[in-house]
């Protein structure tokens, strides 16, 4: 399996899981600079990993990350939903 590299050098295997991906982003990122991190800096390291994709790796990864966004909007929605009901 083919690996690509943070710019701290934490190796991510490149299997489809894009929480794989995440949670290296969140301990190379926020985690080891004790949260001190800016917009910036995590588009930078995005962009580094992106950059190491082939094109059929870079469209896997953003399927899964559409997918994942989706559901965490629908569970967004239902949540806000039933917060109305409930206050009726």
């Amino acid at each position: 399996m083919r690996t690509i590299r943070t710019t701290t050098g934490a190796e991510i295997p490149l299997d489809g899981d894009l929480l794989t991906v995440l949670e290296t982003l969140f301990r190379e990122i926020t985690a080891k600079r004790e949260l001190a991190r800016s917009y910036e800096d995590v588009m930078h390291e995005i962009q580094h990993l992106i950059a190491q994709m082939d094109e059929e790796e870079r469209r896997r990864y953003l399927t899964e990350s559409l997918f994942l966004n989706s559901v965490t909007y629908e569970n967004e929605r239902l949540g806000a939903y039933m917060k109305k009901l409930a206050g009726k």
